[in-house]
Parts: C-alpha cells; sequence; structure tokens
C-alpha cells in the first residue's frame, strides 16, 4: 500500500523534527516558560517593517490579474529585480533571464537537482550537512556522496573533496553561511576548490556544477564577507530563500539564479522553469513574489541574532564546551561532552534542554543549537546547560 522507500526512512527521519514534536509534548507539560526548545531554525524574531507594510498594501490592491498564474517561472520585474541585485554583489552579468522563482530554497534545490540528474550520478554533500539533502538527491536517483568538512575549521577539505570527485559527478552542494555550524567559508577555500573542480572537469571532460545553497546570506556577523559564488564557480547555481533574512518560513519564498556563463544556459533555465512546474510547484506564490520587490533591501535585525550568539557561546566556551564560534546563521555546533551525541541529548532532556545531535547533520560527537529563539529563554536556559555540564565533568 505504502512506498517501501519511504516507510523505510521514516525510521530514520529528521532529528530536527523529532525534537521540535518532543519541544511541542514538553511545553503542554511544564509550560513554554520552563522548555528551552534550541530544535529547529524557526525564527522567533518578526519580519521587518517593510515586509508588513507591502503586505498590507497588497492585499488591499486591486489591480486587476495580481492573484492569477504568471509565467511558472516567476513574474519578470521580480526576478529582473534579483538579478540587479546579484549582478551587484558579484559584478556577473546576470540578468532576470537566469533566475527562477521558487516555494523557498527546499523547492529551488528539488528543481535544480531534478534538471541535471540522471539515475546513479553523484552530488558530493560536505558532512555536517542539512539532512534533507541527501533526501532530495534521492530523489531523483542521485547517488549522495558525503565528504566531511575540516574538523577544525568546518570548512569544505580540499584533499577529501578531489579524492570523491569521479566521472560521475555531476554537482556540489555547499551551503555558506553553514547550517549546522554557522561557518562562512573563506574566500581562498573557494578558489582553491574552484582550481580542483577545474582539474577534474579537464581530467574527466566533465561539467561539475556547484550548487551553492544560502538562505543565510544576509544573517552574518563580526564584519565577515560572503564570497561571489557566481564569481568564483563559473558553473555556479545560487538557490535561496527568504525565510531567514525575512523571517519568512512559512511562506515558502526563494529563487534559482544561474550563472549565465554556464554551457547551455538557455536549455538550462528551461529545464528549470519546467521543473518547477511537474513537481507541482507551478509558480512561486504571486502575493509573496511581490513582497520581495517591494522589501528587497530589508532584512530582520542581524544584531538580535548576534546577541544571541554571544551570550550563548560566550557561556557554553565558559562551561568548558568546545566550539567554532559561528560568523553566521543562527546556529552553534558544539561538541557533546561524551562520545555519543544522542545519548548526551537525551541527557538534557532532564533540564528541558532541547538541541540536534550532530548525528542528525552527519556529524557525531556535536550537537547544534537553533538560537532563533526568544531571548528570555536563552537566559533562563543558562542555568540548565550549568547542570547539565556538571553531570558529565
Amino acid at each position: 500500500m505504502f512506498s517501501r522507500e519511504i516507510t523505510e526512512q521514516l525510521g530514520s527521519s529528521s532529528f530536527i523534527r523529532k525534537m521540535f514534536e518532543e519541544g511541542n509534548r514538553l511545553r503542554e507539560i511544564y509550560g513554554a516558560e520552563n522548555v528551552f526548545d534550541y530544535s529547529i531554525g524557526n525564527p522567533e524574531i518578526e519580519p521587518p517593517e517593510a515586509v508588513k507594510e507591502a503586505l498590507k498594501r497588497l492585499v488591499l490592491d486591486d489591480t486587476p490579474g495580481a492573484h492569477r498564474y504568471m509565467s511558472n517561472a516567476g513574474f519578470t520585474d521580480v526576478r529582473s529585480k534579483i538579478a540587479e541585485k546579484l549582478k551587484e554583489e558579484s559584478d556577473v552579468d546576470i540578468s532576470g533571464e537566469h533566475v527562477v522563482m521558487t516555494c523557498g530554497a527546499a523547492a529551488a534545490i528539488n528543481v535544480v537537482l531534478k534538471s541535471i540528474l540522471n539515475p546513479q550520478e553523484e552530488v558530493i554533500v560536505f558532512s555536517p550537512y542539512f539532512v534533507e539533502y541527501l533526501f532530495y538527491i534521492k530523489n531523483y536517483q542521485g547517488k549522495p556522496v558525503i565528504v566531511k568538512a575540516n574538523e577544525e575549521t568546518f570548512e569544505p577539505d580540499l584533499e577529501r573533496l578531489e579524492a570523491a570527485i569521479t566521472p560521475l559527478t555531476k554537482a556540489i552542494i555547499i551551503n555558506t553561511p553553514n547550517n549546522p555550524t554557522g561557518v562562512v567559508y573563506k574566500k581562498e577555500v573557494l578558489q582553491k576548490m574552484a582550481e580542483v573542480l577545474k582539474q577534474k572537469e579537464q581530467e574527466y571532460g566533465t561539467t561539475i556544477l556547484v550548487i551553492s545553497d544560502q538562505p543565510y546570506d544576509k544573517i552574518i556577523f563580526d564584519g565577515v564577507e560572503l564570497p561571489s559564488i557566481l564569481k568564483i564557480f563559473q558553473n555556479s547555481i545560487i538557490v535561496n530563500s527568504y525565510s531567514k533574512s525575512l523571517a519568512l518560513p512559512g511562506e515558502r519564498i526563494g529563487y534559482i539564479a544561474a550563472n549565465p556563463l554556464i554551457e547551455n544556459i538557455e536549455t538550462l533555465m528551461g529545464c528549470f522553469t519546467m521543473c518547477n512546474r511537474i513537481l507541482g510547484f507551478v509558480n512561486a506564490p504571486a502575493l509573496f513574489q511581490k513582497v520581495v520587490l517591494e522589501a528587497i533591501d530589508a532584512t530582520v535585525d542581524i544584531e538580535e541574532y548576534k546577541k544571541r550568539r554571544d551570550i550563548l557561546y560566550n557561556h557554553l566556551i565558559k562551561l568548558g564546551f568546545r566550539c567554532v564560534k559561528p560568523q553566521g546563521t543562527f546556529y552553534l555546533f558544539p561538541e557533546s561532552l561524551i562520545s555519543d551525541d544522542i545519548e548526551f541529548a537525551q541527557a538534557a532532556q532532564k533540564y528541558n534542554l532541547l538541541f540536534v545531535p550532530g548525528s542528525g547533520f552527519g556529524c557525531p560527537g556535536h550537537f547544534r543549537i537553533s538560537y532563533c529563539i526568544d531571548m528570555k529563554i536563552i537566559e533562563n536556559s543558562l542555568p540548565a546547560f550549568e547542570k547539565l555540564a556538571a553531570e558529565f565533568k
């Protein structure tokens, strides 16, 4: 009656969602203020005023056809504006023809993979990784190839990458700023990666696409700059979402932007547009395409996330945790105080602390904290972290 593959995957589905559901259960028992739920990246911070003002105006707009179908690629003016911003950031001559609006970054990745993959072609993913990548790749009969990142920096390990590339390698997914580590990949690392890929493309006579998943591209701290993927990699595709930068995860609005220098770019963009339709997304929501257009320069208050990072990071370091300091996102990825990160996460629940074991991201021995929650909850949770640390000393 059911898909064997999906029923098997149910048993090993996302730790993130399991912890999130456990948080809901504990809140029913102890009250929301007494449960410290760091499980899911569901921003507590509200969208910026520019989004709210755009919504008010657009909902009352009586322009005929405002809520009808448009091209499966999205509204032309929205795509052109996004391309204009990308051109400013990258100095790459990208236009609206190279942008497709999507139902968030998850849909964007699925559209890209459906468009490029043949059965058993390989997609490289660096661990720790966002776990859904593996499901997305398998959706289209692709083969995920997991490459461990550098254990000290969590940036791509280029020697391991080079060893993992084969004639079947179709794409590499990178995620910077990174979920779950918060690391922003350095420009020099990405430039060296580009050299590795160019050598392998010449060796095998293939094209290797770099798919850059970057919904956290506006949530960066301490003056760190995000290198332009379009500038560094000729065969590059950006998938993006406004879920984090505008605090709109429930509205599912994002885009695909492809480097115009990719060979046969017109065919590729046609594939994206078609796959947007045949995967059942049809087109990105009309209303929120227009919201994005009007709020294109807005972001949430990044300083609020920095405050949360600093409080938690400094407290954990003081308690003896080891952790790479995040340069972006709203995640921390400390080392577990015992080797079994799942056991450690279960122990934390005694103190109503909920976080996701690193095993859920392909990186045992760590755990992820999502600190996009109310500041009062963070402050109230600090004694719970103290009790947890004391238990394992």
